[in-house]
């Protein structure tokens, strides 16, 4: 579905999480992607559910070695995108609270 003009970006990534995208990654995932503009979807196989809603994430049930892909569409859709793999590739949350 495009959504006209606006700028859309995908990224297929790898679940890291021994854990999955359940729980504290999918709430840091949702938060995160509820902070852009752009709309923000992610598809594992034939399902695709909203970015920004937790419970959404959690039905995927993408545990550790699934393939997901991030698509966002809009304003800022690539940095979205680029912001939200990271959080799905790395292999525990606390690394993203880290500082550098």
């Amino acid at each position: 579905m495009e959504t006209g003009n606006q700028p859309k970006a995908t990224r297929a990534v790898e679940v890291k999480n021994p854990q999955g995208l359940h729980l504290r990654p999918g709430e840091a995932f949702a938060r995160t992607a509820s902070e852009f503009k752009s709309t923000i979807e992610v598809i594992s196989g034939d399902r695709r559910v909203d970015g920004k809603s937790l419970l959404d994430i959690a039905t995927l049930g993408a545990s550790q070695g699934t393939q997901l892909e991030i698509e966002a569409h809009g304003p800022d859709a690539e940095v979205a995108v680029e912001v939200l793999a990271k959080i799905v590739e790395t292999t525990s949350v606390d690394e993203l609270t880290k500082e550098p």
